[in-house]
């Protein structure tokens, strides 16, 4: 199963309040292992809400917002693309993470959804459509 990992934002990852050597040290280990474990698809640190934008969707209209965006508990600093067997694998090795913040922080874990949990609304033309685009994408 692919898994999302959020690593969630705080007062200091907003102020782009760069990690100490021995912090950003661990992180590095931390990610050597996920890659020697063959979990990792993909990863990185995301830079603060204030160099970001939010598209806000409404009918057929849209509205563009610059950050940076109010309630840092509801943002994203970084984020991990993993495969593993299960939850309970990937709840071990965030388990295993350094603490990402200098303060407490959080890291949330999210399934992503497989082409098999649409099998319902999926037609002929929507599911060769979709595997074409994933093939494209690599």
């Amino acid at each position: 199963m692919r898994v999302m990992v959020f690593v969630k934002a705080t007062a200091d990852s907003e102020a782009a309040v760069q990690a100490t050597p021995e912090m950003f040290e661990a992180m590095g280990r931390y990610n050597e292992q996920l890659i020697n474990a063959g979990i990792v698809l993909a990863g990185d640190g995301l830079k603060p809400s204030s160099q970001g934008k939010r598209v806000v969707f409404s009918g057929a209209n849209r509205s563009v917002y610059d950050g940076p965006f109010a309630e840092t508990k509801e943002l994203v600093a970084g984020y991990w693309l993993w495969q593993v067997r299960d939850m309970d694998e990937a709840v071990e090795w965030v388990k295993r993470c350094p603490n990402p913040m200098f303060t407490d922080s959080e890291i949330e874990i999210r399934p992503v959804y497989e082409m098999a949990d649409f099998a319902d609304i999926m037609t002929p033309e929507s599911k060769t459509l979709h595997e074409d685009n994933a093939h494209r994408v690599g």
